[in-house]
């Protein structure tokens, strides 16, 4: 599997070298390998992550869409290690810092940092694992769709 797993993954940066974002029809994609739809999306969530540079949108339908972006990451550098930090809990304190620091390099404006820090704080769950696990995923999701404006 991992012969399919590197050939995918080759067709897709190729296409890159192109552009540095991509559109892709998963099912397209997998009848071109002859290989299962679930393949594809093994490749996209294994190696097109932040983590390698890679920003994935996904629009799931009949006319659904993979798109695949490269992060810039000479222009976004802090965004980009903020995303890559946050792990599957982020506690409000750590939220608050990153805020702070993305207010304090002039990446953000006063009024996307209190949308973000309400956003953090607004969390009525039941436990606080809970509360910190929503929490790193909404604030993974901001700073995604911050690198996705520079």
């Amino acid at each position: 599997m991992s012969a399919l797993s590197d050939n995918i993954e080759l067709f897709i940066k190729e296409l890159m070298e192109q552009s540095s974002e991509v559109s892709l029809q998963r099912n397209e994609l997998a009848q071109y390998f002859a290989c299962a739809p679930s393949q594809i999306n093994y490749v996209l969530s294994t190696r097109f992550t932040l983590d390698h540079g890679y920003i994935i949108v996904s629009r799931r339908g009949g006319g659904g869409y993979i798109r695949v972006m490269r992060v810039d990451t000479e222009k976004d550098d802090i965004l980009y290690e903020s995303a890559c930090r946050i792990g599957d809990l982020l506690t409000l304190r750590e939220a608050q810092a990153m805020v702070g620091r993305l207010l304090g390099e002039n990446i953000i404006l006063e009024r996307e940092a209190r949308l973000m820090l309400a956003a953090a704080d607004g969390y009525a769950q039941s436990t606080r694992e809970k509360q910190d696990n929503v929490r790193a995923r909404v604030m993974r999701s901001m700073l995604v769709a911050l690198m996705q404006l520079v």
